[in-house]
């Protein structure tokens, strides 16, 4: 095995091993800015690709974090955090409001777009033809002020088109979640479900929370239906694994009952 500060490795390794001594040195703390890329490339001799190589592999470790269009930062310890999927009566989230998963309690971004057309395997959780026009809302859902969770929310036009909710995020009824918001319609949402499985983050999404591209992740496919069984909206929740614990509490009925 090469040491990576030795002459035979690859400028990229030797590059990150002097970063990694520089933060070991206290020359870098726990969530300071690192120059730029062409500062660093000037102090280490390399150009800015060896430089970004290097930064990718720290990130990929743990030891950077990449923060969109704020540069990169030595990675603070993360407190890793309990997002708690079936909520209790009384619990944070039994009452849906708002347009975060059931357990956040953090803040969100968001914008949307009308009259966007449904691809195929969001026309088929929405049980629409493909192409039919929806509410696309992209969310960035955040802690601290930086981004810890992603979703990507679909609205069929054909439900809330023409209505004072058709923007989740605009309007006098903006954040106020699914369920309220169908309210005012006069649809009941009365389930909703919820279909996790593990991905790996790509480069733009990574980009967005700061981590590394390829990183694991659980995609949760989430579906309201009204009390017809139809579906009225659809979204995507991007959970990095290395900052949530997904917890399913579910009460159980007395034997009998």
């Amino acid at each position: 095995m090469v040491d990576a500060g030795s002459e035979k490795a690859a400028p990229y390794l030797r590059a990150a091993a002097v970063i990694r001594d520089r933060i070991a040195d206290g020359t870098w703390a726990p969530g300071d800015r690192l120059p730029s890329r062409t500062e660093l490339g000037d102090q280490l001799g390399v150009g800015e690709n060896v430089i970004r190589r290097a930064q990718e592999l720290l990130i990929t470790q743990g030891v950077l974090e990449g923060r969109p269009g704020a540069g990169t930062y030595v990675r603070a310890p993360f407190e890793r955090r309990s997002l708690p999927r079936i909520p209790q009566p009384g619990s944070v989230g039994a009452v849906p409001h708002g347009p975060a998963p059931a357990g956040f309690t953090g803040t969100w971004e968001a914008d949307s777009t009308a009259k966007v057309p449904a691809p195929p395997q969001i026309a088929d959780r929405l049980g629409v033809e493909p192409g039919e026009l929806c509410v696309r809302t992209v969310y960035e859902f955040l802690t601290d002020r930086l981004p810890v969770m992603l979703a990507t929310s679909w609205e069929p036009m054909a439900v809330t088109g023409g209505t004072l909710v058709v923007l989740p995020e605009g309007g006098p009824y903006a954040g106020h979640g699914v369920t309220a918001r169908m309210a005012q319609l006069g649809i009941t949402v009365a389930r909703v479900v919820e279909r996790p499985r593990p991905v790996h983050v790509g480069r733009d999404q990574a980009q967005l929370l700061g981590i590394a591209a390829g990183a694991q992740a659980t995609l949760i496919e989430r579906t309201h239906y009204d009390t017809a069984g139809r579906p009225v909206e659809t979204a995507d929740l991007l959970v990095p694994a290395d900052r949530w614990d997904i917890t399913y509490d579910i009460t159980l009925s007395p034997p009998g009952t």
